[in-house]
């Protein structure tokens, strides 16, 4: 069955070379656009190749996780969108903000949801008759680019894959829809209100912030954590926060998007104000960690500066930022933040 949807998925590949227009694959090192807002045709350039859209998109589909937050925020509904298979709450295959966007813009037709589990499913892109692929933020890999190419114009990430900031993401695929100028207003709005909500609470300034990948309470040997490569983290500087210094340290000449220390060497991370991590859902894992022998000498962790995002909630879904999921969780994310920074003494 598996090699059925393979083999008719590359005729239906094949077939749309002949009806979309194609994007180019010349490699290039740096992202760049050309064109002015709403002027076509559009080149963009991004870290798999250069990519032409001749003619304002009407049929946008999108790829990997949170690609269709840019076009729903501009007021374009995808023929075709990933499903989400985390953080949704409710298994209608959307996030709860993407979900009040689709509603908020009504419309008759229902975006076709490519189920992702395992990998993109380009047979049911091709059926949608895209002529753009949204993929700013993404994992494609270099022949991922190259099918997706075959079937419409496609934006890939600017740099490195699952590293693209969402300002970043706005600007890439609202150019790529002709939409440059209300996708510069959209980043001016979501930083007017971060700026805002980050105001209404002075204890977050300064104080310096650690997201811890996952914690196991059978084996508590090391923490391991996100770099400054990874937007979680990225994210903690709009949000007044700055780095620790074991954070700067595994993040200088890397690319790597997390570090980790051993249980022995967490005396660097006596400067870490607040931790963030994901798991605990009963209440439990802080008082494991402040019954550990080691782990319970972290200052953050013996004073309970930890912000925890129980299981896979939406909430834990939107610390990584995304143009949608910033302004639904913003006041609970930094309530939950600044209840942390309130500790520190």
């Amino acid at each position: 069955m598996r090699l059925h949807r393979l083999m008719a998925g590359a005729l239906a590949v094949a077939t749309a070379v002949v009806l979309t227009a194609c994007g180019g694959s010349e490699e290039s090192e740096d992202s760049s656009s050309t064109g002015g807002s709403g002027a076509f045709p559009v080149t963009i350039k991004h870290a798999l190749g250069t990519t032409t859209i001749k003619s304002k998109p009407t049929r946008v589909a999108t790829v990997n996780w949170e690609n269709q937050e840019v076009p729903l925020a501009l007021g374009v509904v995808p023929v075709g969108m990933a499903k989400a298979n985390f953080g949704d709450d409710d298994k209608d295959g959307h996030l709860p903000w993407v979900k009040s966007k689709l509603d908020e813009l009504g419309g008759d037709t229902e975006p076709v949801l490519f189920d992702e589990t395992d990998g993109i499913d380009f047979e049911a892109v091709a059926d949608t008759k895209p002529d753009v692929i949204l993929a700013a933020y993404s994992g494609l890999t270099k022949q991922d680019y190259e099918t997706l190419s075959k079937i419409a114009p496609t934006v890939a990430y600017p740099e490195a894959p699952w590293a693209t900031a969402w300002r970043d993401t706005i600007k890439l695929e609202s150019q790529a829809l002709g939409l440059s100028d209300e996708g510069d207003k959209m980043i001016a709005d979501i930083e007017k209100q971060i700026k805002t909500t980050v105001g209404k609470h002075p204890a977050l300034a300064g104080k310096s912030a650690m997201f811890i990948t996952h914690i196991d309470p059978a084996d508590l040997s090391k923490i391991t954590f996100y770099t400054a490569n990874d937007t979680r983290v990225q994210f903690f500087t709009d949000l007044g926060l700055e780095h620790s210094a074991a954070v700067t340290k595994a993040s200088e000449g890397s690319k790597e998007f997390s570090g980790s220390l051993s249980a022995e060497q967490i005396q660097q991370l006596n400067d870490v104000d607040i931790m963030v991590s994901y798991g605990d859902a009963d209440n439990k894992l802080l008082g494991q960690l402040q019954a550990d022998p080691l782990l319970g000498k972290i200052p953050a962790i013996k004073r309970g500066s930890v912000v925890f995002f129980a299981g896979s909630t939406p909430l834990a879904t939107a610390a990584n930022p995304t143009p949608l999921s910033i302004s639904y969780v913003l006041n609970d994310y930094v309530e939950m933040l600044a209840a942390a920074a309130a500790k520190v003494k």
